[in-house]
């Protein structure tokens, strides 16, 4: 369970918070939301103790550590974790990757990582005609199993006749957990502005993935428990396809590890790039990360140009999580104000940290 919060006076709590800013931009756009967080702590009456991780690429070169034991325990004894990025071409690809943020996936039994997909302006969305109403949907990635699960191997390694492995796996007590979630979730938001009901659909490849057939048949029981929920079906190649052609017919989606991976960077591009896009690794009512959903783009690291929007989004998701729901809400309402203000989200379009304070401006002031 998660710890229960702290008591700081008769009316404010203090919730334990790890910051692993990580590589690259990572501790840039994390400095930026935590300026927010700041902000938020004085409007909403709440404090955060906030213990600095230094994991990652510098840290690893130092030390040859990665993400020891201590702390993943010390992890667990806090409330959430935000996290910027991780990775660095210093070091072979996937060593801090799947040390770092798979341990911790798996290490906390992180199953769901949490995609929301919002347009916040039609200026920074790349399909022609599409505005905000179009463009409002959640997918629901399980997050522990599939090809990432780590079962691989090598045979005959480095010679022409090298043949690599690589599991995929599903259990029905994960495949279960991801897509009950998926339909209590579709419950708590509601049917989409102009639906009857709200709805859950099932990507997976089941007919050339002759193992999701379990995805199938689980999806069919859980659904008969949520009559008030609608629910459709896509294969994960005309998923990508309708998710650009017609993205408003997505409401809350549900699909394996693997696809869920490909499709929401796709879902970033759709809702106005990389640099807006959040995620959540959580385990209900259990201590959960959130970060930006791109990677640490060694080649910006310094130079104030990296967008900030997505690690504040994460801010956002994490005081959903926390219980602090009307402090996210703004954070989000505070995003949605400066994505309709500054228009262009590309890299280096505007300053680093002119975001971070122009969103701070936002919740301040109540224009969010």
């Amino acid at each position: 369970m998660s710890p229960t919060a702290h008591t700081v006076s008769t009316s404010m709590v203090e919730y334990d918070i790890g910051v692993l800013p990580g590589d690259g931009i990572g501790g840039e756009v994390i400095a930026e939301a935590l300026k927010v967080l700041d902000v938020v702590e004085e409007i909403f009456g709440f404090r955060t103790r906030r213990e600095l991780m230094p994991y990652g690429a510098e840290h690893y070169l130092a030390t040859g550590e990665t993400f020891p034991d201590a702390a993943l325990d010390r992890v667990r004894d806090m409330h959430a974790l935000l996290l910027g990025a991780i990775g660095d071409p210093r070091i072979e690809v996937g060593k801090l990757e799947f040390s770092i943020i798979a341990g911790l996936r798996f290490g906390l039994d992180l199953y769901v990582n949490l995609r929301p997909i919002s347009l916040f302006h039609e200026s920074v969305c790349p399909l022609k005609d599409k505005k905000p109403e179009d463009i409002d949907m959640v997918i629901c990635r399980e997050n522990t199993e599939d090809a990432y699960a780590g079962i691989y191997g090598f045979l005959k390694k480095g010679t022409p006749d090298e043949v690599a492995e690589q599991t995929m796996i599903y259990t029905r007590k994960g495949t279960e957990r991801i897509i009950r979630y998926a339909f209590e979730l579709a419950r708590k938001r509601g049917p989409k502005k102009g639906a009857k009901a709200p709805q859950v659909t099932l990507i997976d490849k089941a007919n050339a993935v002759l193992a999701q057939e379990l995805w199938t048949r689980v999806f069919a029981e859980v659904a008969a428990e949520f009559p008030d929920v609608e629910t459709d079906h896509a294969y994960v190649d005309a998923a990508c396809m309708w998710m650009v052609k017609n993205p408003e017919w997505f409401d809350v989606a549900v699909t394996t590890n693997l696809f869920g991976d490909i499709i929401t960077d796709l879902g970033a591009m759709v809702q106005g790039g990389m640099g807006i896009a959040a995620s959540g690794n959580i385990h209900p009512g259990r201590v959960s990360m959130f970060e930006p959903i791109h990677g640490s783009a060694p080649k910006y690291k310094g130079q104030n140009k990296a967008n900030p929007l997505a690690a504040i989004m994460a801010l956002s998701m994490l005081l959903h999580h926390i219980g602090e729901v009307p402090a996210g809400r703004k954070v989000e309402e505070a995003v949605e104000s400066v994505v309709c203000q500054v228009g262009n989200l590309d890299a280096g379009s505007n300053p680093t940290d002119m975001l971070g304070d122009l969103v701070c401006a936002a919740v301040g002031d109540g224009s969010g």
